[in-house]
């Protein structure tokens, strides 16, 4: 298992297909599979002439774009080691990184030159342009075939909450987990999926990777903006798409949307944050023939572990999945992944009680680089724990609670924010919400709710708060409801589309 293989194998089936697919202002650049091999075993040899070997760190900073996938194959190609990181990150965060992970050298996309000058300390530096450039001096290196436990990339999180962890994935790590989420869901190698989620997190890697294994092709954009992926879906015939609730919105509300015509798109895959289920509906209305899923995972697990099939998600005759509640849940265990939910002793819990969601599989890192102490914690008697807290019913779908550090203990009671939020969200003049907890003398914490107004609602502002806490009574106990709303043109997202709420508790310090 070495994750240059689907490279290969699309060499031998079709070499003249396009492969790969860059859209920019001023014209796009497109490379058929025997093209991109090229150049993905030039720029390896090039790598390999700045001193990168096998096992060396390859630090890469560069938005979705041809140059930076060529890069990760040729560190794969190569044996090295690919470090993506984040693009939004400040100097100090990225020195962290380029720093901890030793990297060997510094790649930097041209617009990242400044940035990755102020590095210069640290190592080596190049641009992408210069591996490109010194790689059609060079004959193509041949594959190492690096791969089975050979470490493939270092992903850092997200470092919002102290330091930062480079998590470590293996090349067998990202196969098994692209095989988990084949083995549910039919990846054909005539798809083509367009890859908008970051690459430096998991869930835009972990879609590179699967449709590199099957040989598929791949459009790549540098930023969500919705107009132009609307552009892309049709000029490219996208099949396929990884969106979270907030992309899906912007996608359905953008001016001059026209579902008629975006009806190649026949596979849409969500996560990081809950579906407001009118959302999803608008979205099944306007893609009838697509299949939707939800997929959990984490960058620990390189990907999905749990996937919530299409047909929990559609109303069909005979289905009792949303009577059932299906809609809200991750799904079941994928294949090669085990799943429990246990309390603080690692003891499994009966269905339908909260504890933490843990893992096990060959899809789970190895660990966190140079953190043997806290990978030692993050791991009981083989099983990963997720941080995240959950419960499991009788047929083994798992639903998912909070992350155990979002939860608020008010008075005594443990209270979930994602429950919270669903509730708020299904008023129809929110358009989102997060719930954290603010300090409070009385109760040690208060439920305190940050709302987004729809711009069509016709709640007014002096009175809104009042008409959401009593809105929220109607469906939640007492002590769940917000004590507090405040609101807010937008929430604060990371890259991964996921809501900041260590932003939101810096408004109110403990």
């Amino acid at each position: 298992m070495y994750l240059t293989q689907g490279l290969h194998r699309a060499l031998q089936r079709d070499p003249a297909r396009v492969a790969l697919r860059h859209l920019q202002a001023g014209g796009d650049r497109h490379w058929t599979f025997a093209q991109f091999a090229d150049r993905v075993g030039r720029q390896a040899a090039a790598l390999r002439a700045r001193g990168v070997g096998r096992g060396d760190r390859v630090a890469l900073l560069a938005p979705n774009d041809d140059a930076l996938i060529t890069l990760l194959n040729a560190c794969w190609w190569l044996g090295a080691v690919a470090c993506p990181l984040n693009v939004r990150w400040s100097v100090p965060e990225l020195r962290f990184a380029v720093a901890d992970c030793q990297a060997r050298l510094l790649v930097a996309d041209a617009q990242f030159a400044a940035q990755a000058a102020a590095l210069a300390d640290l190592g080596p530096i190049a641009s992408c342009e210069d591996i490109a450039a010194e790689g059609q001096a060079l004959e193509p290196l041949e594959d190492t075939r690096t791969g089975g436990d050979a470490l493939a990339a270092i992903l850092y999180t997200g470092g919002t909450t102290g330091r930062s962890k480079g998590v470590m994935l293996t090349h067998a790590n990202f196969w098994t987990a692209s095989m988990t989420r084949g083995a549910e869901l039919n990846n054909s190698p005539d798809s083509v999926s367009l890859l908008v989620a970051p690459l430096f997190h998991v869930a835009g890697l972990g879609r590179l990777v699967g449709q590199s294994i099957v040989a598929g092709a791949c459009v790549t954009l540098p930023q969500f903006r919705a107009e132009v992926v609307l552009a892309a879906i049709e000029q490219h015939g996208i099949t396929d798409i990884v969106v979270v609730p907030t992309m899906l919105q912007a996608l359905l509300e953008a001016p001059g949307f026209d579902a008629a015509r975006l009806q190649s798109l026949n596979r849409i895959a969500f996560g990081a944050a809950p579906m407001p289920p009118d959302l999803l509906d608008r979205a099944l209305a306007a893609w009838p023939q697509a299949e939707f899923f939800q997929a959990y995972g984490l960058t620990e697990t390189a990907g999905a572990v749990c996937i919530n099939l299409p047909a929990n998600h559609r109303p069909a005759p005979g289905s009792d999945a949303r009577t059932l509640g299906r809609l809200r849940s991750v799904g079941r265990a994928g294949l090669g992944a085990e799943i429990r939910v246990v309390d603080e002793s690692g003891r499994e819990l009966p269905r339908g009680e909260v504890g933490e969601i843990v893992v096990r599989g060959p899809m789970v890192t190895q660990g966190y680089w140079r953190l043997p102490e806290v990978t030692a914690s993050a791991f009981h008697e083989g099983w990963f724990r997720t941080g995240d807290g959950g419960r499991m019913d009788d047929e083994g779908f798992l639903f998912i609670a909070d992350r155990l550090k979002d939860m608020i203990i008010t008075g005594g009671e443990n209270v979930y924010s994602a429950e919270v939020e669903a509730a708020l969200r299904s008023h129809p003049a929110v358009t989102d919400a997060a719930v954290i907890g603010v300090p409070d003398a009385r109760w040690g914490e208060a439920v305190h709710a940050v709302v987004v107004l729809s711009k069509a609602a016709d709640l007014d502002p002096a009175t809104a708060g009042d008409a959401l806490k009593a809105w929220c009574r109607g469906q939640l106990a007492g002590f769940k409801c917000p004590r507090g709303i405040s609101f807010t043109d937008a929430l604060p997202l990371s890259a991964a589309g996921k809501v900041l709420k260590t932003v939101l508790r810096a408004a109110h310090p403990k």
